[in-house]
């Protein structure tokens, strides 16, 4: 049977102490670690393209995909306090509905964490193109960015030409050059070693905190009630529709479950790390896009016919240019660094310099994050024998899988090159909400299959928690744009095909090679290296 293959916890929890990872992470640490992976891409990154959605009406957005976050982190809590190895809703996965699905899981996740890499690469580099512009320093807009490139494919695809496609050929570029170099900076501080890049990750993170509070602290003041009328411009699928790409935001908290097998004590310090990550993110989210909204308004941008058009687009980019090229002030939904342009439009133009410089010195720690969290879960793939076991190869230096962070680093890399941050976002959360769904319904069987296995923290309620996780990624799945649906299950039937032309028959537990022997299976938990104290 295709769902016969069901890889036991303890063996899961065997294999990571006969092959695993040094253990060097506390809960400040696991705490730093999601917020660097979560603070930053909504906001330094998406802000933009949530108002471009829903206008002022993103702040319900914020807090729909907040809610869904917090009723998946809590399922998170549970598996990952139970299976503290890395692979995250993958391991989670073989372990309660069998192989198959886990590898659908896995593959999903390469969405979430290679592509998110890619588009927060992409937004890296929009700041720091639009921070030399500050300092005088002009950087080739042909090198900065792909709108000209993905504006050539649209007409060739058989897009009618438009003005707005002409614009964005004539102001557009080829080749997003800095979001290259970043993500080839990232990929090598990856195989330096776990410990420090959380180090740096927790500097980083501090910035960015200060960044944003100095935001909050002079765009509030100034707010104008005015700004968020009308509130609603899109409706309720606008809104809905932000969520869902917004949800990208959230979404590196699960990067800290798949950091467990390199924890301390992962039972109590996985789940502080994974909630109280989610708690300090989304209480920023909302103070730092009220500012936005209330500084200087954030209604979206239309078409020549109208429509409001699609953010990352060819069209809006070119659409945002010619507005810019007529005379006029820059609208929010335009701006590629958000928040340095609300601070320059209220008057704060050095400020505004160093919030932009702030986002160039943290946006790499959420590039880090999720290029962290792709390496773990293809190492496990990999250690599971469902990948090429070169890929688990470990440094003999600096003890990380240097083989899979060069392969991840690589697509990354590619992707970030190319494609607008927009597109990159909602390509991602197509895989994340698959995984998240997963985890979810993970909970409720092992559950009613393993009641008496060891739960260091349990779901509260988890009758009600899992299944309004389930239904909220589905609604949020369905709110994202046509191609981002379709880009899960294409990318699920490649997946389909590896895995039944190489994967399934070179599967560990396929081949027996189960590392818990025959009739050792306790059903309780064994005790993990490093867990005291």
């Amino acid at each position: 049977m295709i769902f016969g293959r069901v890889k036991s916890l303890d063996a899961i929890l065997l294999t990571a102490q006969r092959k695993g990872l040094h253990r060097t992470l506390g809960a400040f640490q696991l705490t730093m670690l999601g917020v660097g992976a979560v603070i930053g891409t909504g906001i330094f990154v998406l802000t933009s393209e949530a108002a471009q959605k829903a206008g002022p009406g993103m702040l319900v957005s914020f807090v729909i995909a907040g809610f869904v976050c917090a009723v998946a982190a809590l399922c998170y809590s549970e598996l990952a306090s139970m299976v503290p190895v890395s692979g995250s809703a993958y391991t989670y996965t073989y372990a309660v509905v069998g192989e198959l699905l886990a590898w659908m899981v896995g593959w999903a996740l390469i969405l979430e964490y290679a592509v998110g890499a890619s588009a927060v690469a992409v937004g890296w580099s929009n700041h720091a193109v639009g921070l030399l512009r500050g300092l005088g320093i002009g950087f080739p807009h042909l090198l900065s960015n792909g709108d000209a490139l993905m504006a050539h494919v649209q007409l060739a695809f058989g897009a009618a030409p438009s003005a707005d496609l002409q614009a964005a050929i004539e102001t557009g570029g080829y080749f997003n050059l800095p979001a290259v170099v970043i993500s080839v900076l990232v990929t090598w501080l990856l195989i330096v070693g776990t410990t420090e890049s959380a180090r740096v990750n927790a500097v980083l993170v501090a910035i960015k905190i200060t960044a944003l509070t100095l935001f909050v602290a002079l765009t509030l003041p100034v707010l104008n009630a005015e700004n968020f009328t009308p509130f609603s411009p899109t409706g309720a699928s606008g809104m809905f529709g932000a969520a869902a790409s917004i949800f990208f935001a959230y979404v590196g908290f699960d990067a800290v479950s798949t950091a467990a097998e390199e924890t301390k004590n992962p039972q109590r310090n996985v789940p502080i790390g994974l909630i109280g990550s989610l708690f300090i993110c989304t209480l920023f989210y909302l103070l730092v896009a009220s500012g936005a909204i209330g500084a200087i308004g954030a209604q979206p941008v239309v078409g020549a016919d109208g429509g409001v058009l699609a953010p990352g687009s060819a069209e809006m980019a070119g659409r945002c240019a010619a507005i810019v090229r007529g005379g006029l002030e820059e609208p929010l939904v335009c701006s590629k660094e958000a928040l340095v342009h609300v601070l320059d439009t209220i008057g704060w133009e050095k400020i505004g310099r160093l919030v932009g410089l702030a986002a160039v010195l943290a946006l790499p720690s959420v590039v880090l994050m999720m290029m962290f969290g792709q390496t773990r879960v293809f190492f496990t793939m990999a250690r599971d024998g469902l990948l090429p076991e070169k890929l688990a190869s470990v440094h003999p230096r600096y003890r990380t899988p240097h083989v899979v962070t060069l392969v991840t680093g690589a697509g990354a890399t590619l992707a970030a090159a190319v494609l607008p941050v927009g597109r990159l976002a909602d390509y991602s959360n197509s895989g994340t909400l698959f995984a998240f769904l997963m985890v979810a319904i993970s909970v409720m069987v092992l559950r009613r299959t393993d009641p008496g296995r060891v739960r260091p923290f349990r779901t509260p309620a988890v009758w009600i928690i899992a299944p309004l996780a389930i239904v909220g990624c589905v609604a949020l799945y369905f709110s994202l744009p046509l191609l981002a649906i379709l880009v899960l299950p294409v990318w699920g039937g490649i997946g389909l095909l590896v895995y039944f032309g190489y994967s399934r028959s070179r599967s560990h537990v396929g081949r027996g090679l189960d590392d818990v022997p025959e009739g050792k299976v306790s059903g309780v938990e064994p005790p993990m290296p490093g867990t005291a104290g």
